[in-house]
């Protein structure tokens, strides 16, 4: 089960992040986007697991941000998804926010 709450600019994601919570997400997505957000940022913190179609989602939505000069991007993506990322060959399509370097 999928929640998203907001956090000032970010969706944060709450949740497994699969095909049954891809429309959820992706009509949160296009809603800020279309409502003139400036950019769009995906809080992946609390995502336990992703399948191939949530992050094809979030790869179409990278591209339509983008071809309406906007950015989306992820934020606190997990070893989990970054795996997947990698398996399904989309790492790539995504704008993936770098991580602070820890003192």
């Amino acid at each position: 089960m999928m929640d998203i709450t907001m956090d000032g600019p970010a969706l944060v994601l709450h949740g497994d992040f699969d095909v049954r919570s891809t429309f959820m997400v992706r009509t949160a997505i296009y809603e800020r986007l279309e409502g003139g957000e400036q950019d769009v940022i995906v809080d992946m913190t609390e995502v336990d697991t992703i399948d191939v179609t949530a992050l094809r989602v979030l790869a179409v939505a990278t591209r339509q941000a983008s071809r309406s000069g906007h950015l989306l991007t992820l934020r606190n993506c997990g070893p989990s998804v970054r795996r997947m990322m990698h398996i399904s060959r989309l790492a790539h399509s995504f704008y993936v926010e770098r991580e602070a370097a820890s003192a």
